[in-house]
């Protein structure tokens, strides 16, 4: 199965941002200048434009660390040297809801970049530990199930706690993870939209524009580093 491409396609960008919702692949596409449509098929959805006179690529991952891994390998494939995930995160510190996170385990260069883009935004980033996690119901909020299986989730929350992590989500480990692997550079930048098991949520118009701003820090991001 291939998830984007079945041959080389020399018109993919060496930056490519990676995000886990295939609508919010539509959301930057319209911040590129004449963005040329790839492919949609099964949860992946990529295009490449320009974005102040920066070539790049967007593609959407699906849930989870093994679809990411797919595209990820398949944009590699295509000449890919920089990786960045855009997606968002569930925070385990109050202080952090509608604010960003951009992990340190990851290109320094890069990292920097994004941070100066999100205090060019005028808001606040944190350069903490992420936890990766891929069970959903399981791990990350409770469920009828787990609380049939008498699963304590707020446990969880505090041993990761206590290990100083500062978010969940379910891709960002895989992909850096990769990223050295294939020896480029990669980074992470989440934008908080919710707090542990849901107690508090960024909804409806606040949070469709927390998502476009995390859109425009990331390609502000990529401007920084292709001027370095």
């Amino acid at each position: 199965m291939t998830a984007v491409y079945s041959k080389v396609d020399k018109t993919i960008s060496k930056y490519v941002i990676f995000s886990g919702d295939p609508w919010r692949v539509e959301v930057l596409a319209k911040m590129l200048k004449a963005p040329k449509h790839h492919a949609f098929s099964r949860e992946f959805n990529s295009y490449t434009g320009d974005y102040n006179g920066v070539k790049v690529t967007i593609s959407s991952t699906g849930i989870g660390a093994p679809s990411a891994a797919v595209v990820m390998e398949e944009m590699y494939e295509n000449g890919m040297e920089v990786a960045i995930r855009m997606g968002t995160s569930m925070a385990l510190r109050d202080d952090l809801l509608g604010k960003f996170i951009i992990p340190a385990a990851a290109d320094i260069e890069l990292v920097n970049c994004m941070n100066r883009a999100v205090l060019a935004a005028g808001m606040e980033y944190d350069n903490g530990i992420t936890c990766t996690m891929d069970g959903f119901y399981s791990q990350m909020r409770e469920s009828h199930l787990s609380k049939e299986r008498g699963i304590d989730m707020q446990k969880t929350y505090d041993r990761l706690r206590g290990l100083r992590a500062v978010g969940i989500d379910m891709e960002t480990s895989c992909m850096l993870t990769l990223a050295r692997l294939m020896g480029i550079r990669g980074c992470v930048v989440t934008m908080v939209t919710v707090l542990e098991n849901l107690k508090a949520v960024l909804a409806g118009a606040e949070r469709s524009q927390a998502e476009e701003l995390l859109c425009r820090v990331v390609l502000d991001g990529i401007v920084l580093l292709n001027s370095n």
